[in-house]
């Protein structure tokens, strides 16, 4: 799980940066978010990372579907979808030895 959110916050600082420019059709209240991707498609929250000036992202999936969904939340509340996809698997691998 440390392996996904690291990799994943590696792209965060883009990703966040991209839900900023996203259309307001992409965005909703975290509430309505959350419960949509539970009810029509199954998916859970499996990460979560913060970003610069209070940004969170959460990684959705579903492990019947193998959907998942990838959101950042902004301070003022709004959630903005930023990626999705299929073929969602959780990896255990090993972080690298501190240098």
């Amino acid at each position: 799980m440390k392996t996904i959110l690291l990799k994943l916050t590696i792209g965060l600082g883009i990703m966040v940066l991209a839900a900023q420019q996203v259309s307001a059709q992409n965005c909703a209240p975290r509430e309505d978010v959350i419960k949509r991707l539970a009810k029509t498609y199954g998916e859970t929250r499996r990460g979560i990372g913060i970003a610069r000036q209070g940004a969170v992202m959460e990684v959705f999936a579903s492990d019947r579907t193998g959907s998942w969904t990838i959101v950042v939340t902004l301070p003022e509340g709004v959630t903005c979808l930023i990626a999705s996809g299929q073929s969602f698997e959780v990896l255990a691998e090993a972080l690298p030895p501190n240098a």
